[in-house]
């Protein structure tokens, strides 16, 4: 067996050890490492039969046995290795056999170094899997009355782009459930979705989530750092739901995010380029804030390129109901019970103004479910602020009703006193101080 010289090139750049016997069992070749690591050098083992100079050696029960040895424990000189053998086949016959050396602290590095990556691919991993997915898609949405439509119909349009949304709308407008939609509906759908709620995280906190961390850039940090969620979202949407709330710091670096379409780690000096779209979402005035200081006038731009604003509950009520059912079914699911609402329930539901919107809507239904006492919500077990400010409603009905009969009852007086015709009523809208088509209006 002859060992060219691209061949002997090759192995003599190994940092492992490197030692080759013919089939007559003499070694044909030995590589510097291998040197290094048994103390062998190479004149006194070339030429020679490996048993003559490696008492012991296994490598020569390859060739008989046409089988590797794998993990073969060694220790000389008082340096501990590992051996993995093979035989060399050449047309189906055994031609020689090799002997592949590492020292037992090189394996301890090499393993020592593979638990650290399998470690942080567990760690990536578990990241992965509590990455978001969107649940809701534009089907989802409720659209019976004509104001849901329009806006269904403007997000089925923008989802097709790829450009930031800003989401504006009273508190339970139903803010996240849009952005799910957008992202199921646009070219991302088959990446992460992640929302996040910037009023949660005080301080720096939300810097470090959205943008994460290299090893020891403060105290109390990771050893191995963190993956912000900006990088765990790319090639996805992230939510930043309540963004007027973040500082002036965090504003700065996620304007310089949208711009640059990077990210730079706390403590890191790389810049890591990421594919996101940014939806975000907000119930204050951020123009106002602009105008006042406290939010950046340039971020402000960046994320209200295409502004979108969601309806309070109170000016789509024809979507009252039929949300209402569609809440009433995920407790009839549950209790494996034909609920439905009683005639008396939908007139309070479609009279009250729900400040709350959709969320205050939901709480509601669920509430009147635990309180109904047969599979009927009735009016009585809705919650008491809305069984009141019906009332209320129609009490102040009532005294517009009393008004006007006091004011009919008042103006038939008078016209009996100065006669119902023309003239008479003309005089009667004068000594009244009303005009004489109020008269004719108030008299009907």
């Amino acid at each position: 067996m002859v060992i060219d010289t691209w061949i002997r090139s090759v192995f003599d750049s190994l940092y492992d050890g490197i030692l080759i016997i013919g089939k007559d069992e003499n070694v044909k070749y030995v590589n510097a490492s291998y040197t290094r690591i048994t103390g062998v050098k190479e004149e006194d083992i070339v030429g020679r039969k490996l048993r003559e100079v490696r008492h012991g050696a296994r490598l020569p029960n390859v060739l008989l046995t046409r089988k590797p040895i794998v993990g073969a424990l060694r220790e000389e000189n008082g340096i501990d290795y590992i051996v993995n053998m093979s035989p060399i086949l050449s047309k189906g016959e055994v031609v020689g056999a090799i002997s592949i050396v590492s020292t037992i602290d090189d394996a301890l590095d090499l393993s020592q170094t593979l638990n650290r990556y399998q470690s942080k691919i567990a760690k990536l991993e578990g990241r992965i899997k509590a990455i978001q997915r969107a649940r809701y898609s534009m089907d989802d949405m409720v659209t019976a009355d004509p104001k849901s439509r329009e806006l269904k119909k403007l997000l089925l349009r923008i989802s097709k782009k790829d450009t930031t949304i800003l989401l504006t709308g009273e508190s339970g407008t139903g803010k996240e459930m849009a952005a799910q939609a957008i992202h199921n509906a646009s070219d991302r759908a088959g990446g992460p979705f992640i929302a996040v709620n910037c009023a949660s995280f005080g301080g720096n906190l939300l810097e470090s989530e959205l943008f994460g961390y290299e090893e020891g850039s403060f105290t109390g940090a990771r050893k191995d750092g963190k993956l912000g969620l900006f990088e765990a979202a790319d090639g996805g949407t992230i939510f930043l739901d309540e963004i007027a709330e973040i500082g002036a710091e965090v504003q700065a670096k996620l304007l310089r995010t949208l711009q640059e379409k990077t990210v730079r780690r706390i403590g890191g000096i790389r810049e890591i380029s990421v594919d996101v779209r940014v939806v975000a979402a907000t119930n204050k005035d951020l123009e106002a804030m602009v105008s006042s200081g406290t939010f950046r006038e340039d971020l402000f731009y960046r994320l209200s390129v295409f502004p979108v604003m969601l309806p309070p509950l109170r000016e789509r009520r024809e979507d009252i109901i039929p949300l209402a059912e569609v809440f009433l079914q995920q407790h009839k699911n549950d209790l494996k019970s034909d609920i439905s609402l009683g005639d008396d329930a939908r007139k309070m539901l479609l009279s009250y103004r729900w400040p709350g919107n959709i969320r205050e809507l939901r709480n509601s239904i669920e509430f009147a479910v635990n309180m109904m006492e047969n599979d009927i919500i009735a009016g009585r077990n809705l919650p008491v602020r809305i069984q009141a400010s019906v009332e209320d409603d129609f009490k102040a009905e009532s005294l517009s009703e009393m008004v006007r009969k006091f004011e009919r009852e008042e103006i038939m007086k008078h016209l009996d006193l100065h006669g119902h015709s023309l003239e008479g009523k003309k005089k009667v809208a004068e000594i009244l101080g009303i005009s004489l088509a109020s008269l004719y209006s108030k008299i009907k």
